[in-house]
């Protein structure tokens, strides 16, 4: 219930036009391919939503006692962000923002999650970021 609630919210103008098109007629097949069409989104979306907390749990089961705080921190920042992921990745300026911490650290901290398996490199040089292997 509460993903088919989140899909109809998420497409708002959309539920709205089509409970006024099946009000105004004796007509409720357009009504009827609406509600279905949300309904499989919010099974799809439940789906991925079970899938990420499995993967969520393995990751931590695997990482629990390998992480400082700061680096807790961060990978819960990131997982915050749900199943579609935390938007750029994670790279040194954001990490700093985060923990309020030195460029050096930061660097150490991330290069340090990268050794350990917990995140994947996206980009090189300048332009490096990374995502929570999951």
């Amino acid at each position: 219930m509460l993903s088919l609630s989140k899909a109809i919210e998420a497409r708002k103008k959309n539920y709205y036009e089509a409970l006024k098109k099946a009000q105004r007629s004796n007509e409720i097949t357009p009504w009827i391919n609406y509600f279905v069409k949300t309904t499989l989104e919010a099974q799809e979306d439940a789906g991925q939503l079970i899938n990420f907390s499995m993967k969520k749990a393995k990751f931590f089961d695997k990482f629990q006692d390998k992480l400082n705080e700061r680096q807790l921190k961060t990978v819960k920042r990131m997982l915050a962000e749900g199943y579609k992921g935390f938007e750029g990745g994670m790279n040194a300026g954001k990490y700093i923002s985060l923990n309020r911490t030195s460029k050096s650290t930061a660097t150490r901290d991330l290069q340090d999650l990268f050794d350990k398996g917990a995140f994947i490199k996206k980009g090189g040089g300048r332009s490096t970021s990374y995502l929570l292997n999951l």
